[in-house]
Order: structure tokens, then sequence, then C-alpha cells
């Protein structure tokens, strides 16, 4: 039996917790996610606990269970407490700004980038080279980092480019470093 679906979640205070059949509507401080699951997979809640239960030992079900209570646990700890990526801007002359709702890129072309905010995501620049993405939904937050980065993804050479916080870049010795 799958280890990750057995274990129950917990509801901390202050998310509520609906079930539509297999539409799950959690809502807490930094929100409200909604999400439909698979019609096998059985929810329950008891007291402060979340519970994922499959019928039987399928395949298919036993795929679905564990990415269930995954997905549920994500949505619990995102309406809780959120998520959050960090990006680093790295590069001579490179760096970014906050203005209104959009992120403003310079990151060594003739032109500004710019980034527009989308609902349920907070871009914070705390400073020049350093961009925090914040929001409930886990996947959002991922993919809106993913969409800054790929405006000008580090390269292995000089690491110029935006990269995550904890990304380590795997640097090249360049032209220099050939062997003689």
């Amino acid at each position: 039996m799958s280890r990750i679906g057995r274990k129950p979640i917990p509801v901390p205070a202050g998310v509520t917790v609906a079930f539509d059949g297999a539409t799950v509507t959690v809502k807490g401080k930094n929100g409200t996610l909604v999400r439909t699951f698979h019609k096998n997979m059985q929810l329950t809640q008891k007291g402060a606990e979340l519970l994922v239960t499959r019928p039987d030992d399928s395949k298919l079900n036993r795929s679905l269970h564990g990415l269930t209570r995954t997905l549920l646990a994500n949505m619990v700890i995102g309406v809780s407490s959120g998520f959050k990526k960090e990006l680093e801007v790295n590069g001579v002359g490179y760096r970014a700004a906050k203005q209104g709702k959009q992120l403003i890129l310079n990151i060594g072309y003739s032109h500004q980038v710019f980034v527009d905010e989308v609902p349920g995501i907070s871009i914070e620049v705390p400073t020049p080279n350093k961009v925090v993405i914040s929001g409930a939904d886990k996947q959002q937050v991922g993919q809106f980092a993913a969409h800054v980065r790929e405006k000008r993804p580090p390269e292995p050479y000089k690491g110029k480019g935006i990269k995550y916080a904890d990304e380590r870049i795997r640097r090249k010795e360049g032209k220099a470093g050939k062997g003689k």
C-alpha cells in the first residue's frame, strides 16, 4: 500500500475543506483553491485530518492514491502558509525591478523585458538581483518562476542569467582551458 497515500493530512486552524463529490474546495487566509480529483479516490475528513483511501489495489488506483494525497496536502499548505520561489539575477548590469503589477528585467538585451503579474501570484523584488514569487497554488508558482527564468536562463561559462536561488550552475572552462 502507498505509504504517502495512507498518511493523514493535518488541517490547521483557520482552514476549511468542503467536498462536493470529487471536487474539493479548500479555503484559508491565502485564498481559495478548487480541484477535481479522480472519482475512484475517496476523500474523508475526520476531525482535523483528511484521509485519502482507494477502493482496491488496481494499478490505476495505486498510482492515483499518493498523487491525490500530495495534491490535497499542497492545497492545504498553500492556503495556510503559501509557497514561494526565489530567483537570482546574475550578470554585470543585470537587474530586476517592480513597477505596479509588472516585473521589469534588464538582462543584457537591447530592451527591457516586462513580465505581467498573473492573478494568484505576487512578485517581490527585495534587492535588484533577487526576485521572490509567491502564491497559494504550488503548480502556478513553479510555472510562473519557470516562465521568468526562461527569459534569460543561466549560461555555463560565466554563470550570467536568471537562476533559482538553490540551483547550482555547472561551470565550463571555455577556450583557455583546452588541453595542451
